[in-house]
């Protein structure tokens, strides 16, 4: 039986380069699919405030959830050898601040 996933789409625009200049780069689009509502997570994030800024929770909720689901789904890849284990461990730890919070 093959598992359910959310599906998103996600389209990134490179606006103005370091200087502050119009770039005309074409879009990147793509579909993926995560196992977690990403949308509630963004939420939950601005909510905990962790880093005092909601854009910077969106930022963070977002970068998290595309490297985790990735990871993931390539578990057994040997560039995700040492990091799996540690990065279970800052799991635990955001899961941790944010049940604390909310209590």
């Amino acid at each position: 039986m093959e598992k359910r996933a959310h599906q998103y789409k996600l389209t990134l625009e490179y606006v103005k380069d370091a200087k502050g200049e119009a770039v005309s780069e074409s879009p990147i689009e793509f579909l993926f699919e995560n196992h977690d509502n990403i949308f509630s997570i963004i939420e939950k994030q601005k909510d905990k405030n962790l880093f005092g800024n909601k854009q910077q929770a969106t930022e963070f909720a977002i970068g998290l959830k595309l490297f985790s689901e990735v990871m993931l789904k390539n578990r057994k890849n040997p560039l995700f050898e040492e990091l799996g284990p540690a990065f279970g461990i800052f799991i635990k730890k955001l899961k941790g601040i944010s049940q604390n919070e909310s209590e």
